[in-house]
């Protein structure tokens, strides 16, 4: 079966099962947060914010002035019988990023939003007008929610990056290993 066909086909079993694909220009910006479906399509802008593509944030990473933030969520620890060993499967993000997992959610835990202002600012040592490049995966609302909620604590120069790691990947740049920061009273 050639491509353009499997392409057809799968587009029309989207449309008979009731979805159909959906273009990010087809995505209108939301007057709040995404509350669930985060791996979605996405839309073009982010009010309040710069959004930029992988030429452009692969340029503010050369430069070296703007702190990245990568917002994938931690995934949850399974089920194991007692004694077992978990590891975090590794996480390979931009050079030089700073993994703050889960603070993309639409709604935030007051200690989840704590950890996420403290450490925020941390990155940008205090400084509200430094550049900060929120990302993700492709297709992940979990960036454009956190770059949102940047805006509205006063950040001025936010940048967000809807292609992620997964843009970043493609076009054959560096990655590397990062861990979590650490949330007090939390494991794994």
């Amino acid at each position: 079966m050639s491509r353009t066909v499997l392409v057809v086909v799968l587009t029309a079993g989207l449309s008979w099962a009731g979805a159909s694909p959906v273009a990010a220009g087809d995505v209108p910006e939301p007057t709040g947060y995404r509350l669930n479906d985060y791996r979605a399509p996405v839309p073009d802008t982010l009010a309040g914010a710069r959004v930029l593509d992988t030429k452009a944030v692969e340029a503010l990473w050369s430069a070296g002035s703007a702190v990245f933030i990568d917002v994938l969520p931690k995934p949850p620890r399974p089920k194991l019988p007692p004694g077992t060993v978990f590891r975090l499967p590794p996480r390979e993000s931009i050079p030089g990023a700073i993994w703050l997992p889960d603070v993309g959610y639409g709604a935030l835990a007051a200690d989840m939003a704590a950890y996420f202002k403290d450490n925020l600012n941390e990155a940008v040592q205090g400084d509200a007008s430094r550049t900060v490049v929120f990302f993700c995966l492709a297709d992940c609302w979990m960036s454009w929610n956190a770059a949102r909620r940047a805006v509205e604590w006063g950040y001025r120069d936010v940048v967000w990056y809807p292609e992620g790691t997964d843009g970043w990947s493609f076009e054959g740049l560096p990655v590397a290993k990062v861990e979590p920061v650490p949330r007090p009273g939390l494991t794994d």
